[in-house]
C-alpha cells in the first residue's frame, strides 16, 4: 500500500494546464466564506442536530415542543439549539412567554431539504407499519 502511495506521488501529469480548452475555475470563494461553511457543516454533522433542523424546517417551535416531538430532554434540546444558533442556522424570537426557534433563513431550509433528498436517493423505500406487523406475526 505504501509503495502505491509513493508511486502516485512520483507520477507526472499527462498534460499541461495550458492544453485544456475549457475555462479554468477561479478560487473566487473568500477564506471567510469557506470558514463559515466549515462551521455550518460541522454543526450539521451530528444526526440529532440535523433531525432538529428537519423538524424546524416545518415551522417555528418552542423548546418544549421540540423536546416532545424528538422525545428528548429540555436541556439536551437547548444544548443542540445553542450549537445551531452559534453556527447561524437557527434564530429565535419571543412570543409572549415563549421563545420560538426557527431556521435562520430560507437557505438553511433548502440546504437541509437538498441534503436529505440527496441522502435518500437510491435507498429502498421504508416498509409500512402494516408490513412490519406482518413480519412479527
Amino acid at each position: 500500500m505504501k509503495a502505491l502511495a509513493t508511486a502516485r506521488k512520483n507520477e507526472q501529469p499527462d498534460c499541461a494546464p495550458g492544453e485544456h480548452r475549457r475555462k479554468r475555475p477561479s478560487a473566487a470563494v473568500s477564506a471567510a466564506a469557506l470558514e463559515r461553511a466549515v462551521r455550518i457543516f460541522k454543526a450539521l454533522g451530528d444526526e440529532p442536530r440535523l433531525r432538529l433542523l428537519a423538524i424546524l424546517a416545518q415551522g417555528e417551535l418552542c423548546v418544549s415542543e421540540i423536546a416532545e416531538i424528538d422525545d428528548d430532554g429540555l436541556s439536551t434540546v437547548s444544548q443542540r439549539l445553542r450549537v445551531l444558533r452559534s453556527a447561524d442556522l437557527v434564530s429565535r424570537r419571543r412570543d409572549g412567554q415563549h421563545i420560538l426557534y426557527g431556521l435562520a433563513d430560507q437557505h438553511i431550509g433548502e440546504l437541509i431539504s437538498n441534503a436529505l433528498a440527496h441522502a435518500s436517493e437510491g435507498l429502498p423505500a421504508r416498509p409500512s407499519a402494516a408490513k412490519k406487523n406482518r413480519k412479527k406475526n
